[in-house]
Parts: C-alpha cells; sequence; structure tokens
C-alpha cells in the first residue's frame, strides 16, 4: 500500500485520486489552469473536499473551463448559476469567474499562454518542498504572493497569496508531497 501525505483522507477515493494523479504534477494546460482558478477562487474560506464534490458541475456549468465561453457570459446566466445547488452560493465568486476569465484571455493575448505567463514566477523550474510534518507546511511563498500580486493588478479576484500558493501546488509549479509521501521525488 502506498504511504500519502498525511493530509489525504483514506476514506475518500476522489480526494485520494486527486492526491495521486494531479496535485503536484507539472501542469501545461491553460485549460486546467483556468479549471484550477475557478476551483481554487470558490473554495476560499472552505475545505477542499467540499470544492472536489462539486468539480463536475462546476465543470458543466462553466462551460468545461474554456475562458472565451465563459468571458461572454451574461449576468443572467450567472444568476442561475447561482440557483444551483451544487455550485457554492456566493455571488462574488461566481461573477468573479467571467470577470477572471476576460483578464486570462488578456493574460493569454500577452505572453501567448498563460502557461509562458505563470512558470515564469518560478522560473519555468518546479519549486520542491519536503515537510516531515502538517505542521512544518507552508501556506504562502514569495512567488505566490508576486502571483497573486500581479493577477489583482491585473483586475483578477479571489487571488489572495494563500489562494495562488494552493493554485500553484494543483498544478506541479510547487511540489510539496511529504517526506513520507510515495509521490515525494
Amino acid at each position: 500500500m502506498n504511504v500519502r501525505c498525511s493530509w489525504v483522507p483514506l476514506d475518500n477515493q476522489e480526494y485520494i485520486d486527486y492526491h495521486d494523479n494531479e496535485w503536484g504534477k507539472p501542469n501545461h494546460s491553460d485549460t486546467i489552469f483556468f479549471e484550477f482558478l475557478v476551483l481554487e477562487g470558490a473554495q476560499a474560506g472552505l475545505s477542499w473536499v467540499t470544492i472536489l464534490k462539486r468539480r463536475e458541475e462546476y465543470k458543466k456549468v462553466f462551460k468545461k473551463f474554456n475562458p472565451l465561453k465563459i468571458s461572454l457570459m451574461n449576468d443572467e446566466e450567472l444568476e442561475g448559476i447561482l440557483q444551483n445547488s451544487n455550485i457554492i452560493k456566493n455571488r462574488l465568486k461566481v461573477y468573479s469567474v467571467r470577470q477572471n476569465a476576460k483578464i486570462f484571455i488578456e493574460i493569454q493575448k500577452e505572453f501567448g499562454s498563460f502557461d509562458m505567463y505563470v512558470w515564469r514566477f518560478v522560473n519555468n523550474k518546479t519549486i520542491t518542498h519536503r515537510f516531515s510534518n502538517l505542521e512544518e507546511s507552508l501556506t504562502t511563498i514569495p512567488e505566490s504572493i508576486l502571483l497573486s500580486k500581479d493577477l489583482k493588478k491585473r483586475g483578477m479576484n479571489f487571488v489572495g497569496e494563500k489562494i495562488m500558493y494552493a493554485f500553484m501546488q494543483a498544478n506541479g509549479l510547487v511540489n510539496d508531497h511529504m517526506e513520507c509521501c510515495y509521490l515525494a521525488e
């Protein structure tokens, strides 16, 4: 049996699959980057398992995380999403998805892709930490603070430094698998 990071609930297969197959693995897909901007923003103040349970519904209502399609959504569509019981019913979070999609597209135009933009913050190389226990783990790093500040300056919402650190972990810009984890390098 594989030993995993201690934060992974062993009774939740969805969480196990997320840890084993996504978390900490380098991503270079703009669609996945946008998905995690949406999901990490929705998660603000909540547990990640709350969002994982709703991930497929978010994918459905937010047009498979296609930034162009989302940027064209009207207020009526966003209000309809707020009626969906499988979505976090926070008006600011839901409306921020459209706003963030517009800025995401601007970043893609400026840098060629969001991938090229975001990997600059870690000098195009995954930052690896190894913690022996959860008390040692971090909630921000200088790179997540810089990313947060830059995205906020561009007009994005729900991209605070802690949210951006989680975003960086989710997309493999940071690899924080614990020393005991079979996925630690």
